[in-house]
């Protein structure tokens, strides 16, 4: 992978961050750096499945961690990373409020994201624990929420959420769906290759012509 930084000063970068953002107690270069690494790892293999220039050049997977969208995929792979490894609340929950902090980006370091996924300016975007599949695309304000008995949604592969829209409670969202601006589903399955529209209680879908994975993955 082309990344704007290699992994030593990404990881001094980070930790810079950390220690500055949150001064409780310094982050030592030294101990995040197996983790960053291990994050890289999997930022690469995400973003080799991604069909934009900024992401995959044909060749080679591109990171910038001046790409905002990027960089927060990459501190959510950091902060799962931690937390999967070393089930370190404190780390892992320190990278997951810098990303909140910079990005505006909600997604708990316990959220299991798939391995292949893609944010576009994500700011507002809330990701709980719902359980979700590989090519999840998010757009800004999105949220992906549980109902009051704590019941999530269950994302196919494959699915798009744009601007403003949300899913919420126990519902399954099928293959190829794309939510559209401002639609929020709530207890309530939808088929796969659907584009949704509307609000609880009255949402339509009709047929999508081309799925998220054809435009966006490649």
């Amino acid at each position: 992978m082309i990344q704007s930084l290699d992994t030593t000063t990404l990881t001094k970068y980070v930790a810079q961050q950390l220690n500055n953002m949150l001064p409780d107690f310094d982050i030592n270069s030294k101990i995040l750096q197996p983790f960053v690494k291990k994050a890289i790892e999997r930022t690469e293999y995400c973003f080799s499945k991604i069909n934009m220039k900024y992401f995959f050049d044909g060749t080679n997977a591109r990171f910038n961690h001046l790409n905002t969208d990027q960089y927060a995929m990459f501190l959510y792979y950091l902060s799962n990373t931690i937390w999967a490894e070393e089930t370190d609340d404190i780390m892992a929950g320190k990278v997951y409020y810098l990303n909140k902090a910079l990005n505006g980006l909600d997604a708990f370091y316990e959220v299991q994201l798939p391995d292949i996924f893609m944010l576009i300016h994500p700011v507002g975007t809330v990701l709980g624990r719902g359980k979700y599949s590989d090519y999840f695309v998010a757009y800004q304000r999105v949220t992906i929420g549980g109902n009051t008995e704590l019941d999530y949604p269950t994302l196919g592969k494959g699915v798009a959420m744009y601007g403003g829209s949300a899913v919420i409670g126990k519902c399954k969202i099928g293959d190829g769906c794309s939510i559209s601006f401002g639609t929020m589903v709530m207890e309530k399955d939808v088929p796969p290759n659907m584009v949704v529209f509307g609000n609880h209680p009255d949402i339509t879908y009709k047929r999508a012509r081309k799925s998220p994975i054809e435009r966006f993955i490649a």
